[in-house]
């Protein structure tokens, strides 16, 4: 039965994307379908191989490392304003963002970064049919994060035309920043933050190539990336500290507005319709959390959750999942968890057109205008995602 659903789940998700096609005519659906199984692949040597769970074990232990140093530099500033058994979501979760991003600075100033995006960009390249800007871009953003990612490509920024623009957007909204992934790992099973980075890296290929094909010639198919300027070491970490300190403090008032403002709206559609807000949306995802692989029973629950993470982010989608993950199937928490690891959400077409606008305005206006179907093409590859691992869990 499984099957069946994620077989209507994969031809909604393609179908919806098909209608959003700008040039129905030149989709290449050979690499779509390469492109789906090497996910379906990922996820089943991921998830329930044993080599799968010795690297994904093996990845949650360095990071959970990373985090207990991190850990030392916070107690250290902040140690002792916690009661006794508290866990206060700043300094155990966001803070620990600093560390990470001084590490990936250090990880860039001595060219370790930049030498594997490129390669893993370029083999890449071979499999999804896209240019070798469009795979080292959906690389970088896995890593460096949708807005920093612009920085690196932008000598040919203002040179590319607006579907080509379009893919870079789309994979930078469809991944997540390497240095909040261990922010992640606290409030979700690791296996499903690794599983769902790998499988966006293709989701974001595959739905770009059916809503915004195109074909990049030799003469366009050029990698050129910008040079960090030249600085000294502790320029450079100083700068890059103060950097995952502010990434800190924006999620954490992101995190007061929206939980405030969701928990003012919940209660003023309860006093006037007797049901939250979130429980309307919950309703009207329910649908797709189904075909996502959600038993039928779950599916209002885990929608409303899905469009928590939609229309504010996926912190505040996760912070939710954690209070109602334990009245959720095992299949449920998987498919709901692998649905959040993205900045697919709102305020993220803001940050991705800001941070375009501010090395090339022209482009930065292109990016505002196609801003909702970029969102649209963003949410699709978070729900395939979903369908692909559904079909893998038991």
């Amino acid at each position: 039965m499984k099957y069946i659903i994620a077989l209507v789940g994969l031809l909604v998700v393609f179908g919806l994307a098909f209608i959003a096609s700008s040039d129905r005519k030149n989709i290449k659906y050979r690499p779509v379908v390469i492109m789906v199984v090497v996910q379906i692949i990922l996820a089943f040597l991921l998830l329930n191989t044993e080599v799968g769970l010795i690297l994904i074990k093996g990845i949650s232990n360095g990071f959970g490392k990373l985090l207990e140093y991190a850990g030392e530099g916070v107690n250290f500033v902040f140690g002792g304003m916690a009661n006794e058994g508290a866990f206060p979501f700043f300094t155990g979760v966001l803070l620990p963002i600093v560390f990470i991003s001084a590490l990936i600075g250090i990880l860039q100033f001595t060219k370790i970064l930049p030498f594997f995006i490129k390669y893993i960009g370029l083999i890449l390249s071979k499999i999804n049919g896209m240019g070798k800007l469009e795979s080292y871009n959906a690389v970088a953003s896995a890593i460096l994060g949708q807005s920093e990612v612009f920085i690196s490509v932008k000598k040919q920024l203002g040179h590319l035309p607006k579907n080509r623009l379009y893919t870079l957007c789309a994979s930078a909204m469809s991944t997540v920043s390497m240095s909040i992934v261990g922010a992640y790992m606290t409030m979700v099973e690791p296996k499903y933050v690794v599983t769902a980075i790998v499988l966006n890296l293709f989701g974001g290929f595959i739905i770009s190539s059916i809503i915004n094909p195109y074909t990049v010639t030799a003469e366009e198919d050029i990698l050129t990336v910008q040079e960090e300027e030249k600085q000294s070491f502790f320029e450079m970490l100083g700068e890059y500290i103060l950097d995952g300190f502010k990434v800190a403090i924006i999620v954490a008032a992101m995190l007061i507005g929206f939980v405030a403002l969701i928990g003012g709206i919940n209660n003023i559609f309860d006093m006037i319709f007797g049901i939250s807000f979130q429980g309307i949306l919950g309703y009207v995802f329910a649908p797709f959390a189904f075909i996502m692989g959600v038993p039928f029973k779950e599916a209002v629950d885990a929608g409303s959750i899905m469009a928590t993470k939609l229309v504010s982010n996926e912190f505040v989608a996760m912070m939710d999942l954690a209070k109602h993950g334990k009245e959720f199937s095992t299949r449920t928490l998987g498919i709901v968890s692998v649905f959040l690891v993205s900045f697919a959400n709102f305020s993220s077409i803001g940050i991705i057109a800001g941070a375009v606008k501010g090395l090339h305005e022209k482009q930065g206006n292109v990016v505002a205008r196609f801003g909702l179907k970029l969102l649209f093409g963003a949410t699709l590859v978070s729900v395939l995602t979903a369908i692909i691992v559904g079909i893998v869990l038991k």
